[in-house]
C-alpha cells in the first residue's frame, strides 16, 4: 500500500506541475457596452433581444436537473437562445451539454444526455411504457414506493455514465490522492460529458459564455470557472458536482474542489456582479424552493432541511442585487448634475466606477415538489421522474413566456425587475 501511496503522491506532483492554461484578461469599463454581444434588437425584433446578456442561470439539485432541460426547451421553442450559461453542479453538467452543442442539437442531445444516466447499470430499468401514462392516478403510497426503489437502486448500483459505488476495502483506506475519499466513483462522467458535448464549442466564448461553480477545498474559497479566461474541460463540470462526501473531490491544475452548493447552489450573484454590467435578462432556474410547508416526522424534515439548505436564498439575493442597482441607478443621475469642470477630481473618477445605468430583468423557474417526493429526490433518477421533472420546466416556462411582456426591457426609473408565474400575476418590482 505504501508503494501505491507513493506512486499516487508522484503522479499528483506532475499534475502540480502542469502549465494553467488561461485566456489574456483585459480591461473593460464597469458599466460599458459589450464588443463580442450584440447591442440590440432590429425594429420590429423580439424583445428579449435587446439585451445584451441574455443568461441562463441553473442552480445544483441532482435527478431535479431535468427540470432545467425542460425550461430549455420552452426557451428553444420560444426562439430564446442564451449568450451565457451558468452552472452548479447538475446545473453545470446541463450547462456543458447546452453549451457543447449547436442550438439545432441542444434539446436532443439534453434528452439523450439525461435518458443515458436515468438507467441504471446492474439490472435492467423499467422502460418507458404504457404503465407511465397512468402514473398520475396512482395511489400516493404506491408512487411513494415506487420512487422509493429507484432511489434505492441509485445507492446500491449508482448511475449509468454518472457515479457507481465504490467497493468496501475503497471506503476504509486512507489515501494521499483526496480524489479516491468518497462513497462514489464519478470517473465515468467524464467519457459521458465528452460523448453528449463538444468541449471545442465550449471554449468558443464568442458563440456563449459558459461559467461554473466550485469550491477550492484547500482554501474554501469559491471559484468560478469561465470560458472567458479558462480552457473548460470536462473536470471543471465534475468539480461542480462534486458533492462530499459522495462524490470525490476533482484535481484542476494542481488544486482540489468539491461542489460549488457547499458554498452557495446557485450563480445567480456571478452572472449579476460581472463586468461590465450590461443590460441583462436572466432566466433563474431553481430546483429548491426556500418557501415550504412545517414538517410533521422525520422524512418531511429532512427534505425540508435540504429546500432551505440548498435554495441558497436566491429571492433574498435578487432583492439586494435589486437594491444595489437602484443605488447605482441613483448615483449616475446624481451625476450628470455635476458640472463638467468638476468631473475631473479623483472622487469623482471613483464614484463613475460604482455608477450605472444597466437595466436588469430577472425571470424565476422555480422547481415546485410534488406531493408524493421525499428527502431522496436529489436522486431518485428514475425515468418515470425524470420525465416529470422535465415536463415540469417546460409547462413553467411556456406559461412564462405567455406573457411577453414580462420579456421587455425595464423603463430607465425602475431599471431592476423580477418576473414569477408561481407568484401571482408574476411581478416583482
Amino acid at each position: 500500500m505504501a508503494g501505491k501511496e507513493r506512486q499516487e503522491s508522484q503522479e499528483t506532483a506532475a499534475r502540480r506541475a502542469k502549465p494553467v492554461r488561461k485566456r489574456k484578461a483585459t480591461s473593460v469599463d464597469p458599466c460599458g457596452p459589450a464588443e463580442d454581444l450584440p447591442k440590440g434588437p432590429e425594429p420590429g425584433r423580439p424583445a428579449h433581444e435587446a439585451y445584451a446578456v441574455r443568461a441562463l442561470v441553473l442552480q445544483g439539485g441532482g435527478a431535479l436537473g431535468a427540470y432545467q432541460a425542460g425550461v430549455y426547451q420552452g426557451l428553444a421553442e420560444g426562439g430564446i437562445y442564451p449568450n451565457w450559461v451558468a452552472g452548479i453542479s447538475i446545473g453545470a453538467l446541463n450547462a456543458a451539454i447546452i453549451a457543447g452543442n449547436p442550438p439545432e442539437r441542444r434539446v436532443e442531445q439534453l434528452r439523450a444526455f439525461w435518458d443515458y444516466i436515468c438507467a441504471q447499470p446492474w439490472l435492467p430499468s423499467l422502460s418507458q411504457s404504457s404503465m407511465f401514462d397512468s402514473a398520475d392516478t396512482w395511489p400516493e403510497p404506491l408512487r411513494v414506493w415506487f420512487d422509493g426503489m429507484h432511489a434505492a437502486r441509485a445507492m446500491f448500483e449508482g448511475q449509468r455514465g454518472f457515479f457507481m459505488p465504490r467497493n468496501w476495502l475503497e471506503l476504509v483506506t486512507r489515501y494521499t490522492d483526496p480524489t479516491r475519499a468518497s462513497y462514489y466513483d464519478t470517473t465515468p462522467l467524464k467519457a459521458t460529458l465528452e460523448r453528449f458535448a463538444d468541449f471545442d464549442l465550449i471554449n468558443r466564448p464568442k458563440e456563449m459564455r459558459v461559467s461554473v461553480g466550485a469550491v477550492n477545498i484547500r482554501t474554501g474559497n469559491f471559484a468560478y470557472f469561465d470560458n472567458t479566461r479558462d480552457t473548460l474541460r470536462p473536470e471543471h463540470f465534475m468539480a461542480s458536482g462534486a458533492l462530499p462526501p459522495g462524490f470525490p473531490a476533482v484535481e484542476i491544475d494542481g488544486e482540489y474542489y468539491w461542489d460549488g452548493g457547499l458554498v452557495s447552489n446557485t450563480p445567480l450573484a456571478e452572472v449579476l456582479t460581472a463586468q461590465p454590467r450590461r443590460d441583462a435578462l436572466i432566466f433563474q432556474v431553481d430546483l429548491w424552493s426556500a418557501r415550504g410547508k412545517l414538517p410533521h416526522d422525520l422524512s418531511e424534515v429532512a427534505e425540508r432541511q435540504k429546500d432551505i439548505q440548498y435554495s441558497s436564498r436566491t429571492r433574498t439575493i435578487t432583492d439586494y442585487m435589486r437594491e444595489q442597482q437602484n443605488y447605482r441607478r441613483m448615483l449616475s443621475e446624481v451625476m450628470a448634475l455635476v458640472p463638467a469642470s468638476k468631473r475631473d477630481s479623483d472622487w469623482y473618477r471613483r464614484a463613475a466606477e460604482h455608477a450605472c445605468d444597466a437595466r436588469r430583468n430577472v425571470i424565476q423557474l422555480i422547481y415546485r415538489d410534488k406531493s408524493f417526493e421525499n428527502s431522496a429526490k436529489d436522486y431518485q433518477f428514475g425515468l418515470l421522474a425524470m420525465n416529470e421533472h422535465w415536463s415540469s420546466g417546460l409547462d413553467d416556462i411556456r406559461d412564462t413566456l405567455r406573457h411577453p411582456h414580462w420579456l421587455a426591457m425595464p423603463s430607465p426609473e425602475r431599471p431592476f425587475v423580477t418576473h414569477d408565474v408561481h407568484r401571482g400575476n408574476g411581478d416583482r418590482e
